[in-house]
């Protein structure tokens, strides 16, 4: 016997619960590469893709009251008792019941994942997080990263606050989409584009599309193409053409390094790390190297430097990893 098709009603039920699930499972402190990917296919369905989107609306909506438990309260009594007469009230009954079953995830941090996660998402050192932003903008927050995020009806602002963050943005003529890198500002509508906060720097790499880069104490914009890189001071833009896969490739987890100085490869794998590797007497801090590396794996890097260098490696006493030069 053939299998019965779902009522266009059901199925639309269906997918506001799971997107309710999804909304809850992406707003946890840390998602894995197949969760992220799983999420991706399953929005794919553009009935799962509208289910989304209305559950971001309704916390948008529901949000501002969220802080005060009295209020809460109510509302989550209203809402039962109202049963459910439209998407609206099927998202929001999903949400309530999710809770109820899933309690560590929405009682006990959902608080904060919604107080500061609608204005502010963080990650931890070697973290990486996904953001599902109100537009169907999306945000990859590498390690160390912190964003808050400010829409209006006019204008789409996020503050890169510290740390790197690729961003693919949701196409809308009527409100451009801005990045805010300590008063480096990059200007786009619908495109894909990395961010990184340097000392004093800022570094803008364009993977598709077109975007405006605007440093802080310049009245002057540059616009970006495809496939270029800008490294930004609060002056001046300087621009070169990059492999845009290989420059983002944090984004799938990976370092990419292809000639670069040891120091600065060191530095960036560092980033991910709480004991960092340390380079010792005896090592040319500019020897180029080359590799692809799983973000955080110190193990792997320190041994490919070791024996591709000709350096010994040792993990002191403050867990850090030393190389330094073997001695004669």
């Amino acid at each position: 016997m053939g299998r019965r098709m779902a009522s266009p009603t059901n199925r639309v039920a269906t997918a506001d619960t799971e997107a309710a699930a999804w909304h809850a499972r992406l707003g946890v402190r840390s998602v894995s590469t197949q969760t992220i990917e799983a999420f991706f296919a399953w929005r794919a369905d553009p009935v799962n893709a509208d289910a989304y989107a209305r559950v971001e609306k309704v916390w948008a909506a529901s949000g501002r009251l969220g802080g005060d438990p009295q209020i809460s309260a109510a509302l989550t009594e209203a809402m039962e008792r109202r049963g459910a007469k439209g998407a609206g009230d099927r998202v929001r009954k999903s949400l309530i019941g999710l809770a109820g079953v899933t309690a560590a995830v929405l009682v006990g941090v959902g608080a904060w994942v919604w107080m500061e996660g609608r204005s502010a998402y963080a990650t931890a050192v070697g973290e990486q997080r996904v953001v599902q932003l109100a537009d169907g903008s999306t945000v990859r927050l590498d390690t160390g990263s912190r964003i808050r995020v400010r829409y209006d009806g006019g204008e789409r602002r996020v503050l890169l606050d510290r740390g790197q963050a690729l961003f693919e943005v949701a196409h809308d003529g009527g409100r451009p989409f801005v990045v805010d890198a300590g008063g480096t500002e990059v200007t786009a509508v619908g495109t894909v584009f990395d961010v990184r906060r340097m000392d004093a720097d800022v570094r803008v790499t364009l993977v598709s599309g077109v975007v405006d880069v605007s440093p802080a104490r310049a009245e002057t914009k540059s616009r970006m193409q495809a496939g270029q890189q800008a490294r930004v001071t609060p002056s001046a833009v300087r621009t070169r053409i990059v492999d845009a896969a290989t420059a983002t490739s944090w984004a799938d987890g990976r370092l990419v390094f292809a000639d670069t100085p040891l120091a600065e490869a060191v530095a960036e794998v560092n980033r991910y790390l709480e004991a960092p590797v340390v380079l010792g007497d005896g090592v040319d801090a500019r020897t180029p190297v080359n590799g692809v590396f799983r973000a955080g794996d110190r193990a792997a890097f320190a041994s490919a430097a070791a024996a591709g260098l000709g350096l010994e490696e040792g993990v002191r006493a403050d867990g850090s990893l030393l190389l330094s030069g073997r001695k004669k």
